[in-house]
């Protein structure tokens, strides 16, 4: 099939099967997202640093961030050491490369829990109400009387310095907006006619919970996820620059920039080098998420 015979058959305004509606629903959001130049340039940030993590051995030499060579301490940028070493003469750009990795292993592990998290409270709150509904928002209005960092930072003291426990004190903190949303989401289709039409069939709330809710909740929930990547990077970026996060000699960002504010002034590279990484990350999941906001706002609209 040609290029141009392929657009048309995702542009068909009378789609002849499911399959064709469906791929035609997905091509018009990708047109309306391709014409989002932030959009666009999000992307292409958070693609290029799932493809950095992908290719860091043969990007960097693996031992080049996390072995001490102290005769090359704090050395700036040149042809060896492009962004110079620190102050245990570990190479700058390695560490950030090989950062990457960590960065977005937490971002992963984080949506992993607090998606199910989140949704595993919300949905029950909306769909039953009553007594359920004002137990688990009550519950989730505990936590959000907090600030997300100031508790995050509680349950990272409590349970220790490490990745593995700074990943459960993020997603503690991060579930509460996701079970709101779900909630929100629920109240204004649990009364739909394609709900009943399943109570009428005989159908278990799980099953309708699982077939028919979950589905619809699911494209908000990724686009708020999205949209919180960058806040949990700067948590864990903060959770590493006071020692709870990814211990020495894991190249976490935010641990480089802890061990380089000391001679910020001199060698500036040491702490501003992995702060621009935290920085741009950001901004790329910030820009992806504004889009696939407003693709979803156009195709809602």
């Amino acid at each position: 099939m040609s290029g141009t015979t392929m657009r048309g058959w995702l542009l068909d305004p009378a789609p002849h099967s499911r399959r064709q509606a469906r791929f035609g629903r997905w091509y018009r959001a990708w047109l309306s997202f391709q014409s989002n130049s932030l959009a666009m340039a999000g992307l292409l940030i958070v693609a290029s640093l799932v493809l950095i993590a992908i290719a860091a051995p043969l990007l960097a030499d693996p031992n080049a961030a996390t072995l001490q060579n102290l005769a090359q301490r704090l050395q700036p940028s040149s042809a060896a050491h492009w962004f110079g070493t620190d102050e245990l003469g570990r190479d700058v750009f390695a560490r950030v490369v090989f950062g990457s990795r960590i960065t977005l292993t937490i971002v992963a592990l984080v949506s992993a829990i607090v998606v199910p998290v989140g949704l595993g409270i919300g949905l029950p709150a909306g769909y039953f109400g009553g007594s359920i509904d004002a137990v688990l928002m009550r519950l989730t209005d505990i936590f959000l009387a907090f600030p997300r960092l100031v508790l995050a930072l509680a349950f990272a003291a409590a349970l220790g310095p490490g990745i593995e426990n700074a990943v459960i004190a993020i997603a503690l903190t991060a579930w509460p907006p996701y079970a709101r949303l779900a909630r929100a989401e629920t109240l204004t289709r649990r009364n739909a006619e394609f709900v009943q039409a399943a109570v009428l069939q005989g159908a278990s709330h799980a099953s309708i919970l699982a077939r028919q809710i979950v589905p619809l909740c699911l494209s908000s929930v990724l686009i708020r996820l999205t949209l919180d990547m960058a806040g949990i990077i700067i948590t864990a970026a903060g959770l590493g620059f006071l020692g709870l996060g990814a211990q020495p000699p894991a190249p976490e960002w935010g641990a480089m920039v802890a061990s380089g504010r000391q001679v910020l002034l001199t060698q500036w590279w040491v702490a501003t080098i992995p702060g621009i990484a935290i920085f741009i990350t950001s901004v790329g999941f910030n820009l992806l998420g504004d889009g696939l906001r407003d693709v979803s706002d156009s195709r809602s609209a």
